[in-house]
């Protein structure tokens, strides 16, 4: 029955209560200072009832935020001591349109409807009775009840357009506060949505460096075993390329650990330029990739597309060193609209990654991250990675 608020509104709601009982009861007893009750006149019975309803009115819209359903229903027993004491329309009646509007705009849904139908049905029934017992005519003749029932029906036409404005209003600024709560709602999703992205983009990142790095550092370390007695300048040559490949392994984990605690920075990403770099990793490991890039790209392509580039490179070669045999081919062709990327690797004595391992699927996100497409399957005695990433019109000339 009461809903959670804040202090701060519930003073404000009280405060505001006290303004209109302040206000709205000295003028209804001044202007009605003649004939206060239809009843009793102005005898202190009147004034005391004026006062009581006034109170109770007031009181219904202090707690109208608070709780809605208490609310309405001390509202109508004020509004049943109002009519019940014969006491005219007043301005007081100004803490039922606080109500309304309550009802309408922080009530549940039945109360909603119930708000609704109370302002018409109050509405209707207070320009009836006021109508009736406020409009002097005594009712002998026909003449006289028409000219009351139409007294009634303007009254009641006041009365509820007057109540049905102010339960429009809470109606409507209920559809307000959904919305704000839907944006927040939305905002929120597409907070987590991004947050989950970049999970996965920094996962997948971390296993590319991660995987690759430590492909280049096992092969590196084969060759400098074997080679340790016999060439000790081979094995001192592969410690090197031990050492400098964990160097940038270590570097590009600890920038994407920064990522994690300072997301506004993305730090610097793999761009085309760094491709020879990598190719020269891979030699170190004891891979001599065959390289084409025909046609050549016409421009500077868009940083997304060179990211994915030199990624998916980066795990293909990565399976090519574990599983081939040291026979790499590496095409590039750069379209106008699109750029295709294929590696070809024998077999080696290792069985060649399925479609379903972890390096093949984040190589396919990395594509259709773009907007592309990637298969990875085996030909025969080769591994195949053919993937198309479109470019569009996004290559600046």
């Amino acid at each position: 029955m009461f809903r959670p608020i804040s202090r701060t509104w519930l003073i404000v709601d009280i405060v505001g209560a006290l303004l209109g009982f302040a206000v709205t009861t000295p003028l209804t007893l001044f202007f009605s200072a003649t004939q206060l009750s239809a009843w009793s006149g102005t005898s202190p019975l009147a004034v005391t009832a004026s006062v009581v309803a006034s109170a109770v009115v007031w009181g219904a819209a202090a707690i109208a935020r608070l709780s809605p359903t208490l609310a309405l229903s001390v509202a109508w027993f004020g509004a049943v001591i109002q009519m019940g004491m014969g006491l005219p329309p007043a301005a007081y009646d100004l803490g039922i349109m606080v109500v309304l509007f309550a009802t309408a705009a922080w009530g549940s849904r039945r109360l909603l409807w119930i708000g609704g139908i109370s302002a018409l049905g109050g509405g209707v029934l207070g320009g009836l009775y006021f109508g009736v017992v406020w409009s002097g005519e005594l009712l002998t003749d026909a003449a006289s009840a028409l000219r009351a029932a139409l007294i009634a029906a303007l009254l009641a036409s006041v009365f509820v357009l007057a109540m049905v404005m102010s339960w429009g209003a809470g109606l409507l600024w209920r559809v307000i506060l959904n919305g704000r709560e839907t944006q927040v709602a939305r905002a929120q999703a597409e907070m987590l949505a991004a947050e989950e992205q970049e999970r996965v983009r920094i996962a997948r990142d971390m296993h590319d460096i991660v995987a690759h790095s430590l492909a280049v550092v096992i092969a590196q370390a084969d060759g400098a075993r074997y080679a340790a007695a016999a060439q000790p300048e081979i094995a001192s040559e592969a410690l090197g390329t031990i050492a400098q490949t964990a160097r940038g392994a270590l570097s590009d984990v600890r920038m994407l650990l920064t990522q994690l605690r300072h997301r506004q920075g993305d730090g610097p990403q793999p761009t085309l330029a760094d491709l020879e770099t990598l190719f020269a990793q891979v030699r170190q490991a004891g891979v001599e990739p065959r390289i084409t890039v025909d046609p050549m790209p016409p421009g500077e392509p868009p940083g997304a597309i060179q990211l994915a580039v030199y990624r998916i490179l980066q795990e293909a070669l990565t399976n090519a060193i574990r599983h081939g045999d040291g026979t790499v081919s590496v095409h590039l062709a750069w379209l106008p609209d699109r750029v295709d990327l294929q590696v070809r690797n024998v077999i080696g004595h290792e069985a060649a990654p399925t479609a379903g391992g972890h390096g093949v699927i984040g190589m396919r996100e990395r594509a259709q991250l773009v907007g592309g497409s990637l298969h990875a399957e085996r030909h025969g005695e080769q591994f195949v990675v053919a993937a198309s990433l479109p470019i569009g019109g996004s290559v600046a000339g």
